[in-house]
This record gives C-alpha cells, sequence and structure tokens, in this order.
C-alpha cells in the first residue's frame, strides 16, 4: 500500500512538472490567470476535481 502510494505521488510530481518544463512563460500566464480567480470558483474547481478522482479511483479499483 505504500508503495502505491509513493507511487502516485511520483506520477502526480511528474505530470506537474511537464507544463512548466515545456511550456515556462504559458504556464507563468495560466498561474496569474488561476490566481485572479475568486476564492469560491478555485474551490468548486477543487471540488470538481477531487469528486471527479474519486470516481475514476473507484472504478480503476473495481
Amino acid at each position: 500500500m505504500t508503495d502505491t502510494l509513493w507511487i502516485a505521488l511520483a506520477l502526480v510530481l511528474i505530470l506537474e512538472g511537464i507544463g512548466p518544463l515545456l511550456f515556462p512563460n504559458r504556464w507563468q500566464g495560466f498561474m496569474r490567470q488561476l490566481a485572479s480567480q475568486a476564492p469560491q470558483q478555485l474551490r468548486t474547481m477543487g471540488g470538481a476535481m477531487v469528486t471527479i478522482g474519486l470516481v475514476a479511483l473507484y472504478f480503476l479499483l473495481n
């Protein structure tokens, strides 16, 4: 179980690092645009991402 968690964390870091590595200027613009969003909108996006991830995980593990 612990190995799976470390593998998942490593994959998240790899996927999150691709944007800044390959497109640093676009990534900065995206971060500026994201930072200008209202907190409620960010919370809604985060909740949607967590929900989608949990549903996908459920189907992948069953």
